[in-house]
């Protein structure tokens, strides 16, 4: 055998391994670093849930990728984005007199909200808070906060108009990422792995529509 020959095979064997090597790396599961980035405090609370262990933690966050992390959001037309604002503005205004009332209608125009943008609908709140996760890890607490202070029976409350008036805050935050336009030049995973902070102009832009958060002194009795 030529020495040409040899040097031809091992170049061939060299480049199926690079190429087989490649392959298992992209078909790996998103590893700790990764993951932290793409849920953001998500991921810490996922730790907290499994008592620490990390490895339990991205098992369970890799899952929700797999399950959830080929949903493309519908877009919106700009007279329902605009509609969704102004029923926002409306509960918050219904705040100062009704907390507990106006938590509730948050907690579905959220709901509403997600499943016009194409997440999981209905009665599947865990399924919809999962999918939610995986595409807006940095504020998908807030609807988290809304619904269970909805379904809270008042021995379990803390906090009374405060805490309702924070998680209607903190829930706001997911609401404005609902709300901004589909990047179209960009995969979803990759917008969502940024806070809020680093949106697109455009995005940023709409956002200034919708009516600002309340502060304490909105809320009777707080």
């Amino acid at each position: 055998m030529s020495t040409g020959l040899i040097i031809a095979l091992i170049v061939i064997v060299a480049v199926a391994v690079v190429a087989a090597a490649l392959i298992l790396l992209a078909r790996r599961p998103q590893g700790g670093r990764t993951l932290r980035r793409r849920f953001g405090p998500e991921y810490d609370r996922a730790v907290a849930q499994h008592d620490g262990d990390a490895r339990a933690a991205e098992r369970d966050l890799a899952e929700r990728v797999k399950r959830h992390g080929a949903l493309r959001e519908r877009p919106l037309e700009p007279a329902a984005r605009d509609e969704y604002a102004a029923r926002w503005g409306a509960v918050q205004e219904r705040f100062v007199d009704s907390p507990q009332e106006a938590v509730a209608e948050a907690d579905r125009l959220v709901a509403e909200l997600a499943g016009a943008r194409g997440f999981p609908d209905g009665e599947r709140y865990e399924e919809r808070l999962d999918a939610l996760s995986v595409h807006h890890g940095h504020h998908v607490h807030g609807y988290r906060r809304v619904h269970q202070a909805t379904y809270a029976s008042a021995s379990d409350a803390h906090g009374g108009t405060e805490e309702l008036r924070a998680s209607m805050v903190e829930a706001r935050a997911l609401f404005e990422d609902l709300l901004a336009p589909v990047r179209q030049d960009a995969r979803q995973d990759t917008a969502d792995t940024a806070p809020a902070e680093d949106s697109a102009p455009g995005e940023r832009s709409h956002r200034a529509h919708v009516p600002w958060a309340m502060t304490r002194r909105h809320a009777k009795g707080s």
